[in-house]
């Protein structure tokens, strides 16, 4: 019997290794493409939508779809603060546009602005640590890889947020990181808020901040709201605090959809959960429409992604793949009344892992907004089929059956 199951456990050991190596060699040709298909990428063109303002309750919301105009109005707000600059961010490239932010947060405090910066040490290693040397007038966090050995799963969450919020003024939040490249390259969507969310934006900041306050970085003062906005909800993951409301928000709006969903995401990687939730939307009759990138510039959650297209097809959902650039937006609406805009993706890693930042917008005038983003955009993509996936090769098709263990990574 000892026999038996020694042999048992050898036989399986062989092919848990034959497996990891099939998957290895599979990961290596998926670089390798990558690599390739980088260095021959023609210059990116998508249709661009003008920077427009809607209300929301006491809250007035600007949609970005191009970089270029969201950085105009960053650094302009950046340039007119008066008393405090809170700056989130997840990638900082060290090129124009990341040294024009460095010059315009320096010069802010040379001013006597109090100034806070945080962005994640893991998302910029490729950047020189030199870079990041900001002088002792700015207060600064570096969000580390793991931030203690001994709450190994509670901190090990990346800082995925990009926000900034400049006096009680304006806040910005979505998908744009800090680069030359999102700002020609990459078609993302951002929103600009003032009015009565601004103090949600900043809560959110402090709060964050707060967590790891300490002898070498005093806590900043937490104030309570004179106002109740009713319109727009900010949702915020903790890894730290082991919260994830973004994930929930998602399903009970997904769940409450009678007539439309309109989704624009950069990686698609639902768990079972968010896969069947938008799989009986679309059985039940709700027109449920998907964005993804045609190409994304993470070939490996590409390929992540399509192992859900057939599900998700044969249930009635319509999938449309953008051309010409990368999309990195993350953002939804639903039924003509209730959007949302923020960091997080529906994959693992933002729903269930990182620190992310979502706002929740009960608004018909938003909503209209993002449904006209959604049409642009939509008139360039192109709408995958069911018969078109059915017919692709077989050895895509067992190269994405090999890939599906590897899912919960992302």
């Amino acid at each position: 019997m000892q026999w038996r199951r020694m042999k048992v456990g050898s036989v399986l050991k062989r092919v848990a290794l034959a497996v990891a190596a099939v998957q290895g060699v599979t990961l290596l040709t998926l670089v390798a493409i990558d690599q390739h298909r980088k260095r021959h990428r023609a210059p990116a063109r998508f249709p661009r939508v003008p920077a427009r303002s809607v209300t929301a309750g006491g809250s007035e919301v600007t949609l970005y779809t191009y970089g270029e105009d969201l950085y105009y109005d960053m650094l302009g707000a950046i340039r007119q603060a008066k008393s405090e600059i809170f700056f989130e961010t997840f990638i900082w490239k060290n090129d124009r546009i990341g040294q024009s932010f460095k010059r315009a947060l320096i010069e802010a405090a040379d001013r006597g602005v109090s100034v806070y910066v945080v962005y994640d040490v893991f998302a910029n290693l490729v950047v020189p640590r030199s870079f990041f040397d900001l002088p002792p007038t700015i207060n600064v966090r570096r969000h580390p890889l793991i931030a203690s050995p001994f709450r190994m799963i509670r901190n090990s969450g990346r800082d995925h947020r990009k926000l900034l919020v400049v006096d009680h003024d304006a806040a910005f939040v979505g998908g744009y990181n800090i680069g030359s490249l999102y700002a020609t390259d990459w078609r993302d969507t951002h929103a600009r808020l003032t009015g009565d969310i601004v103090w949600d934006m900043r809560n959110a900041f402090i709060d964050y901040w707060n967590l790891f306050a300490g002898r070498h970085q005093p806590a900043l003062p937490d104030y309570g709201s004179e106002h109740w906005q009713p319109d727009i909800r900010v949702h915020r993951n903790l890894p730290r605090l082991l919260v994830y409301p973004i994930r929930n928000m998602y399903l009970d709006a997904i769940d409450r959809a009678s007539h439309r969903i309109y989704l624009t995401h950069a990686y698609l990687i639902p768990d079972t959960n968010m896969l069947a939730a938008l799989m009986r939307a679309a059985e039940r009759g709700v027109d449920v429409q998907i964005i993804v990138p045609q190409e994304s510039n993470h070939i490996v959650a590409d390929w992540l992604s399509r192992g859900f297209y057939g599900q998700l097809l044969a249930s009635g959902v319509k999938l449309f793949l953008y051309q010409g650039a990368m999309v990195h937006a993350k953002t939804a609406t639903i039924d003509g009344q209730w959007s949302t805009i923020g960091t997080a993706n529906i994959d693992r890693i933002s729903l269930l892992g990182n620190y992310e930042i979502n706002i929740e917008v009960f608004s018909a005038e938003v909503a209209r907004q993002l449904e006209a983003i959604f049409e642009v955009d939509r008139s360039n993509s192109r709408q995958l089929s069911a018969t078109e996936w059915g017919g692709r090769h077989a050895m895509v098709k067992f190269s994405e059956t090999v890939l599906a263990p590897l899912r919960p990574l992302l």
